[in-house]
């Protein structure tokens, strides 16, 4: 990944994703995930998060592309 998305993820995403209401059903389940891993099994969650947040963050923007080129 290029380091622009990494520096994007850690400065724009991440903040995005923690201000998750604790009633959020997903801030639930990971919060629950969080609490069952061991400290190795923490960082590959967060990695893990890191990429997929990263990967949909691209999708949309490849999507909005396309809607756009398409009118």
């Amino acid at each position: 990944m290029s380091d622009f998305m990494l520096w994007l993820y850690a400065n724009y995403i991440k903040p995005q994703l923690g201000t998750l209401t604790r009633d959020s059903d997903y801030a639930l389940r990971i919060e629950l995930l969080q609490s069952q891993l061991a400290d190795g099994g923490l960082e590959d969650l967060d990695k893990a998060l890191e990429f997929t947040a990263i990967q949909a963050f691209l999708l949309g923007l490849r999507t909005g592309e396309g809607l756009a080129a398409s009118r």
